[in-house]
């Protein structure tokens, strides 16, 4: 079957835009393909900073014939109905429409045929309308053709538009259209140094050999396999290594069509600033990369640019022109952070006291307090030491102030730790300025000092009480404030510093730092909408705390599903342990999520589960039926079968073998104990019938499944896990 080759021909596409530009080609191409009837056999779209281009594989050369039934008016209809049906479907009269009998009546039927147009008409149909629509997230419209001001948004000037369609023992057809005076066909361009010249193509695989032969990479993850792996060889040739960023190199690949690697050089004395500022300097500024002494595994200084020509000096301009431009950097770089040296941390802070954190949360200086007052709660339960503790806290947000970081604000928290060193501060403190964001995502690393442990805490539980208490939580779509990230973060230091906390108190104590703030009888839906449908008794105040503080509880949750299941954990096990009252920790809620699981396993967990799940059933109908619960101790007098006392006399005993187990936080025990309520409630169902004639007997029956349902609660809610 035939193939298409596309190319859209431009001026430089930004790099940042490129592969997702290459995906909405794809995309938005086979999308109209499929629903034009041409279902085609693969697709494969490509970037460099000049094009996009597009080859689909095994599209039919023709639509497929279309005959489809369109129902009529009924038999006498009106002639008003009759003759809008007659037009709709090109009909010339009622006697080319069959009739279909209904129990409603008989209708006119019209047997509508649509023949399939070539392929290549739709395409051309299909094509222009794409191109005109693309979704770039920022375009421009440019010059006039022919007299006439230019009509097309596009990221930028498109020049050419090559459009190729038919089998490979053939010429292909030109798929001819014309977009704001452009007109498809089969030139394109190489590179614009090297291979200016226009060059013809057929289809894709001779298109893509002249573009190499013309100084175009065509392929990006090629381009990126050549920048890789040219850059390390460049690197270990002088006992260097090359020190990686996947981001960069995506972006690099992006700006070259025809990748050529170089090495420069600066100055020594550079390197006495910190690693990290040279490379974002370098990375930033230069989009080059920074190499490390194979040896010492310190910064080197020497960088690996990537140039898109190769030049007949074999490079000396323009290693020249990138190490004039990175020693200027890096000059500005040094002197940022040596006058950064002259000032301490602490003198920095009455600074907070004039920038707001948000309108309705107060200033950074606010803030920081908020954050001292509670990590001096957290350190005793961490760990840390509390002196220590709210050291760091105080100084951790000062670096935001500093030179360096307002130039490049990837590395706050990174030179605070730098900072507080140069000043003499305590190791930990110093650790805690940097790690106190973190974990910043699933990837990242959890801090293991329990200093840090404590102001990371700090930090992001202020950030989730504030906004919980404004009412700026997350949506579907909307998280501006990052909110699942510092929940997520919580949840990963809890879990994996194996930490003991009662979230309710914690986020209590978080909310209680706001409470002089609150605007008057401000409340959020979280007050009222969370599953804890009546505080304690504490006072209104203490009341919107505590629901703030559940509704908290109730989002680490969510959170917590997200951790477990790329884990490998089932989802509903955490609604069956957190459905539980008073399960605020954790810990301890993992801990029963795996030994739940590791239960549900084996045959006594699948077929107590059965038995739970079909005893809630029938108490849910009864309940219902009489309107009204069966709570209450069954009845022992009015047990008329031994498979009743058999059941009710283990009950009794796994409640206390369960409940006693899980007050020493054994849960594989209460799970065995557990396991000893399968025989007879598998007995109690083969034998019993729970709707007894006698409205007494059937009354206790029901009372003792509920019983069944209060043992299991011992150790999880049966009712939240899926069969």
């Amino acid at each position: 079957m035939p193939d298409l080759l596309l190319e859209l021909f431009s001026e430089e596409v930004p790099a940042r835009m490129q592969a997702k530009a290459a995906d909405d080609l794809r995309r938005m191409v086979t999308d109209k393909l499929v629903a034009e009837g041409l279902v085609y056999e693969g697709a494969k779209a490509f970037a460099t900073p000049r094009r996009l281009a597009l080859t689909v594989h095994g599209i039919p050369a023709r639509q497929p014939d279309l005959k489809t039934e369109r129902r009529g008016p009924k038999i006498g209809a009106p002639d008003a109905a009759v003759q809008g049906f007659l037009k709709a479907t090109g009909l010339k009269s009622l006697d080319e429409a069959k009739i279909q009998r209904d129990p409603k009546g008989d209708f006119y039927i019209a047997l509508i045929e649509k023949t399939g147009r070539d392929a290549v008409d739709v395409l051309a149909e299909i094509l222009p309308v794409i191109i005109r629509t693309f979704p770039w997230p920022k375009s421009m419209r440019w010059g006039a053709r022919s007299g006439k001001p230019g009509s097309l948004n596009w990221v930028r000037p498109l020049h050419a538009i090559t459009a190729t369609f038919g089998l490979e023992t053939e010429e292909p057809d030109v798929v001819k259209f014309s977009v704001d005076g452009i007109e498809s066909g089969q030139t394109t361009y190489g590179h614009r140094f090297l291979a200016p010249a226009a060059i013809s193509v057929r289809r894709f695989e001779d298109y893509e050999a002249k573009l190499l032969d013309a100084k175009v990479v065509l392929d990006p993850e090629r381009r990126k396999d050549a920048i890789l792996t040219d850059a390390k060889q460049l690197a270990f040739a002088q006992g260097f290594e090359l020190v990686e960023d996947q981001n960069l190199l995506d972006e690099v690949a992006g700006l070259v069509e025809w990748p050529v690697v170089l090495m420069g050089s600066f100055e020594p004395e550079f390197l006495a600033t910190p690693a990290e500022v040279i490379r974002a300097t370098i990375r930033n500024n230069q989009k080059c990369f920074v190499v490390s002494d194979a040896k010492t595994g310190k910064l080197a200084n020497k960088f690996i640019l990537v140039a898109n020509i190769e030049a007949t000096d074999g490079g000396k301009t323009i290693i020249a022109g990138n190490e004039r431009v990175i020693r200027a950097r890096l000059s500005d770089a040094k002197f940022f952070y040596e006058t950064d040296l002259k000032t301490k941390l602490e003198e920095r802070l009455p600074k907070f006291e004039q920038i707001v954190f948000h309108e309705k949360l107060g200033t950074q200086a606010e803030r920081i307090q908020r954050i001292e007052r509670l990590v001096a709660e957290i350190a005793p339960l961490v760990g840390a030491d509390v002196a220590k503790t709210t050291r760091a806290a105080h100084l951790a947000k000062a670096d935001l102030l500093t030179e360096v970081v307002g130039e490049f604000p990837e590395v706050q928290g990174l030179m605070g730790k730098y900072y507080a060193l140069a000043q003499g501060e305590d190791a930990s403190v110093a650790a805690a300025c940097e790690e106190h964001y973190k974990p910043q995502g699933p990837a990242d690393r959890v801090p293991t000092d329990p200093v840090s442990v404590a102001v990371a805490l700090a930090d992001k539980a202020d950030s989730l009480a504030g906004f919980w208490i404004i009412g700026e939580k997350p949506t579907g779509s909307k998280d501006p404030f990052a909110l699942r990230r510092a929940a997520l973060g919580i949840v990963r230091l809890i879990l994996e510093r194996q930490l003991r906390l009662s979230l309710l108190q914690f986020f209590d104590r978080a909310c209680d730092g706001f409470s002089p703030n609150l605007p008057g009888e401000e409340k959020t839906e979280a007050f009222a909408a969370h599953r804890f449908s009546q505080a304690p008794d504490m006072g209104p105040a203490r009341s919107e705390r505590y629901y703030v503080s559940a509704d908290l509880l109730g989002f680490l949750a969510d959170r917590l599903k997200v951790q477990l299941r790329e884990l490998g954990a089932r989802h509903d096990l955490v609604d069956a342990v957190f459905a539980l009252d008073d399960q605020d920790d954790l810990l301890m809620i993992v801990r029963r999520v795996e030994a739940l699981g590791k239960f549900l396993d084996t045959d006594d967990g699948k077929n107590l589960l059965a038995g739970t799940k079909r005893a809630s059933n029938i108490l849910s109908i009864e309940e219902k039926k009489d309107k009204r619960s069966f709570d209450g101790a069954p009845d022992a007098a009015l047990y008329g079968l031994d498979e009743e006392k058999a059941l009710a006399k283990a009950i009794g005993e796994v409640k206390a073998e369960a409940s006693a187990a899980v007050a020493k936080e054994d849960f594989a025990a209460a799970m065995s104990a557990m396991a000893k309520l399968r025989p007879p409630v598998d007995a109690f169902f083969d034998k019993v019938r729970v709707n007894d004639d006698d409205t007494r007997v059937r009354e206790n029956r029901l009372k003792l499944l509920n019983e069944i349902r209060s043992a299991t609660r011992a150790v999880a809610d049966f009712s939240k896990i899926q069969d």
